[in-house]
């Protein structure tokens, strides 16, 4: 998941509540919204709604598709590339009830919204083989277990580091935890070259990756936004600790204009040769690796696991899944379409040409595949650990609760504990059942 601010506040019919029923419509699969999993009928031509597509290699797949099925064509609707946008837009499109979106890429986290507001056609579990997909990619996709989107692409943070400058300060290892990062900067910035370069970076900008910086900050220190019973939980010491690591992070070891950088941003500082550490999904590996030109740290860096304050962190469950809008024409064709673009050839290609993670277990193995991207390894523990953010029928307002209050305390505006008193009451009536 990268760059997903979402707008402040959930679109929801009057009085939702988390029941599916609570939206009404009917379940035949006709154009009220809701449609069953039984229900997917019609075949023709469809869309396809994503956000900006950085790589270029989309449509290509969607060629292959095309090439292969004439009169069951595929046209892409490429949204706006920040993803609060494009959420946006989708909600517009579904409360509209228009057929335009045949199958939405979904951002993991908008599942229990868009199934509870019955913006979603179910899937039937009986035609999709998820038996080959990655676990805990598979539960991004569900809701009140029965299923509403299928894993596409999945996402965790890692560490990227100068490994070239850590060798010649003689670090033999990247950190674990916070201590051994902050002492390895400070080594490494006593070589010549690395004199000017900022220690470490993660999103602490106001948008969706504050939300994501926040949950692997507290969930690396043991705590938890939302607790196991569903209710906000952040009078403990260790979501204390973690919002405070972000907060002396940003102070002490980030760039000066760290509130300002997005996930491009950040990727691009990171390609300038200016960063020794940063926190950043796997995206980043094909494009700063890369022998264009474009990347000074080309073959100079490695990445591992997220440091935590006593160990190995933890990282945010991100990625993105495929649904079928509940208005959507020709839902048998989309159907397939989605088999299509989430089956292992398919997913095989778009890592080659993206290095974005796949949701299918087998190719995190893959000797060719490792060999390319040796990262693999290290992304299927990440993810196997990851934990996701809030899973809210409110999410909207639960994430521009949580965005305000965590840019109030890093930014200074704010104390740590007044900050998580004034999230913990916001977040208990958007999480109320």
């Amino acid at each position: 998941m990268r760059r997903t601010p979402l707008i402040g506040g959930t679109v929801v019919c009057a009085a939702l509540a988390l029941s599916l029923s609570a939206c009404g419509g009917d379940d035949d699969g006709g154009s009220k919204g809701g449609a069953g999993a039984a229900s997917l009928r019609g075949r023709g031509p469809i869309t396809f709604v994503t956000g900006k597509d950085r790589s270029g290699y989309l449509q290509k797949q969607l060629d292959g598709w095309n090439a292969e099925h004439p009169k069951e064509q595929v046209r892409v609707i490429e949204l706006p590339d920040e993803p609060n946008d494009q959420r946006q837009q989708m909600i517009q499109n579904a409360t509209t009830r228009s057929d335009a979106y045949s199958v939405l890429n979904l951002d993991v986290v908008w599942t229990a919204e868009f199934a509870a507001n019955r913006w979603l056609a179910q899937l039937p579990k009986e035609q999709i083989d998820l038996s080959k997909m990655l676990p805990a990619t598979i539960t991004t996709g569900q809701y009140r277990d029965k299923l509403y989107a299928v894993p596409s692409t999945s996402d965790a943070g890692m560490l990227y580091f100068r490994k070239d400058l850590l060798d010649k300060a003689g670090i033999t290892g990247p950190p674990k935890t916070y201590a051994e990062m902050w002492a390895d900067c400070a080594k490494v910035r006593k070589l010549p070259e690395a004199k000017d370069a900022d220690c470490f970076f993660t999103e602490v900008n106001k948008t969706e990756s504050m939300t994501i910086s926040a949950v692997e900050a507290i969930e690396s220190a043991g705590g938890s936004i939302i607790g196991p019973d569903g209710r906000p939980a952040l009078g403990t010491p260790q979501a204390k600790q973690g919002v405070e690591f972000l907060v002396g992070a940003k102070k002490d070891h980030m760039p000066k204009e760290a509130v300002t950088l997005d996930t491009e941003g950040g990727r691009r500082y990171f390609q300038s040769g200016r960063l020794i550490f940063q926190r950043q999904w796997p995206y980043q590996y094909g494009l700063a690796d890369s022998g264009d030109g474009s990347s000074k740290v080309a073959g100079r860096f490695a990445v591992a696991p997220l440091p935590g304050p006593n160990g190995p962190g933890v990282a945010n469950l991100g990625g993105h899944n495929l649904a079928i809008s509940a208005f959507a024409g020709n839902k048998a064709t989309s159907l397939d379409f989605i088999r299509y673009l989430t089956g292992e050839q398919a997913q095989r290609a778009n890592l080659l040409a993206t290095s974005q993670a796949p949701t299918v277990a087998a190719l995190y193995d893959d000797p060719e595949m490792v060999k390319k991207f040796p990262y693999l390894p290290v992304l299927k523990q990440a993810i196997a650990n990851a934990r996701p953010r809030p899973v809210a029928v409110k999410y909207g307002d639960v994430t521009a609760a949580i965005q305000g209050e965590m840019y109030d305390a890093v930014t200074g505006k704010k104390p740590v504990d007044q900050a998580l008193t004034d999230l913990q009451s916001k977040l208990q009536p958007l999480t109320a059942q």
